[in-house]
């Protein structure tokens, strides 16, 4: 893993990666409790994703690694969001980054992928001026984020569904 972290393995996503973005977006879904195996919507989201995968100065990004025996597949993907919220103290500029879509091809894990594309996540994160973030951590997923330095968050995260 130690090597992983000094090669530049890691690159922004591009709007030819979408499907490969969408697949191992549906990795992480599969792996959640009570997920729903669609894939359907995959379709009606290729446009939407392709397009934001070309704006390079908007608020939403893709890490990928390539993965090492699939030419034309990825391995690993980090996705996140800048978001605005009003300032408060000790984060007077109100830009928090959102993690989301953390995925790792199931025959390229335990390799270092998904912790150098977060490292680059957050690296943009901070070129943002993002003084926090944020996530929502699987069982599995949460040593790495521990060992990132994430901590967990006492308020309950409450969602309607629109």
């Amino acid at each position: 893993m130690a090597g992983v972290r000094g090669m530049s393995l890691v690159r922004r996503a591009v709007p030819e990666d979408a499907q490969e973005v969408l697949r191992l977006r549906q990795v992480m879904i599969d792996a959640l409790p009570g997920s729903d195996p669609a894939t359907d919507w995959h379709a009606q989201s290729l446009p939407g994703l392709r397009e934001r995968l070309g704006e390079t100065e908007g608020n939403f990004a893709a890490f990928v690694v390539d993965h090492p025996e699939r030419p034309g597949a990825l391995a690993a993907l980090v996705a996140g969001t800048v978001d605005y919220r009003i300032g408060k103290a000790g984060d007077p500029h109100g830009a928090v980054g959102f993690v989301f879509s953390v995925a790792t091809d199931p025959d390229a894990r335990r390799r270092g992928y998904a912790r150098a594309c977060m490292d680059v996540l957050l690296d943009w994160f901070r070129q943002r001026g993002a003084a926090r973030v944020h996530l929502t951590a699987s069982p599995d997923a949460e040593p790495l984020y521990v060992s990132l330095g994430f901590k967990p968050k006492p308020d309950p995260l409450l969602e309607l569904t629109l």
